[in-house]
């Protein structure tokens, strides 16, 4: 069976139209939708509730954040397939069979991404490597850009969006997991760190994965139409900092050991000055 787990904030007409390309292009695989909304206030519960009786509606109460409202879905998940997908976007084809046919040929890939196209029809920019210090004081600094190599690591500009391949971390926007894969890394009823409650849970649960050798694929034989960012936009000053903090948090999980350790508060304060300047102030980051 194919779980399609949607965490949903405030979108609710983007959440009903994504619903609705999943009715017109189902999986020729048994499946289930569950939606965990996270106390939106525009009605999106409600929608779903009368216009999608069949869906398994999990309604917080308070906002729990992307990477628990993310565990609280498959804790309600019954699949084999298990494939987190944001409330805005939209199936124009039958990928969703794609997607499970090339991780089925790909015995030893833990999960699959797949080709994001934006509303303009150009394919998005959707995979980067795994943070990395390097890679992050050249994403930072934009010598990456000019010198590439370790230096690009983290942004992967070259990165060829034709081919399929290995991918270090694609976007949590369309992530199909093989739950067998998962069991190895913890729970497959709760794989997120809940200490990531927003951004890098994704690339957390991916690096954890690889760890255990279970690489993520990314093919660009299925696709999927995005819109972007529409929960994040609506607070965008203090998601802007909350992914900065959540970057930081990540570099000290995964490199807070050994003679790398020496650089961290060096590429931390970098992180913070560049939080501050793009989000032109200060901001707590995200509050449940």
């Amino acid at each position: 069976m194919l779980s399609i787990l949607i965490v949903n904030w405030n979108t609710k007409d983007l959440l009903r139209t994504c619903l609705l390309s999943i009715a017109r292009h189902p999986s020729a695989e048994p499946f289930e939708i569950v939606v965990v909304d996270n106390a939106s206030s525009d009605g999106s519960a409600e929608m779903v509730a009368s216009e999608f009786p069949t869906v398994k509606l999990v309604a917080s109460k308070v906002n729990t954040g992307y990477a628990k409202g993310n565990n609280l879905a498959f804790e309600n998940a019954s699949g084999d397939w298990l494939l987190t997908l944001n409330p805005d976007t939209e199936f124009v084809d039958a990928s969703l069979d794609i997607a499970i046919e090339r991780l089925r040929a790909n015995p030893n890939a833990g999960c699959i991404g797949i080709r994001q196209v934006g509303l303009d029809g150009n394919t998005q920019k959707s995979v980067r490597g795994f943070p990395t210090l390097l890679g992050i004081m050249g994403d930072v600094t934009g010598i990456g850009k000019r010198m590439g190599g370790v230096f690009d690591s983290y942004r992967l500009s070259c990165f060829d969006y034709e081919l399929e391949q290995t991918a270090p971390q694609p976007m949590g926007t369309f992530l199909l997991f093989r739950k067998a894969a998962l069991e190895k890394v913890g729970s497959a009823r709760s794989p997120f760190d809940e200490s990531f409650p927003i951004f890098f849970n994704e690339v957390d649960l991916l690096f954890r994965l690889k760890q255990v050798g279970c690489d993520c694929l990314y093919t660009p034989k299925a696709q999927i139409r995005h819109h972007g960012g529409e929960s994040t936009k609506q607070v965008r000053k203090s998601m802007i900092w909350e992914s900065h903090k959540c970057l930081s948090r990540y570099l000290w999980k995964h490199y807070g050991k050994g003679i790398r350790v020496v650089a961290l508060p060096f590429v931390s304060l970098l992180i913070f000055v560049a939080a501050m300047v793009r989000a032109k102030g200060y901001d707590v980051g995200f509050r449940a």
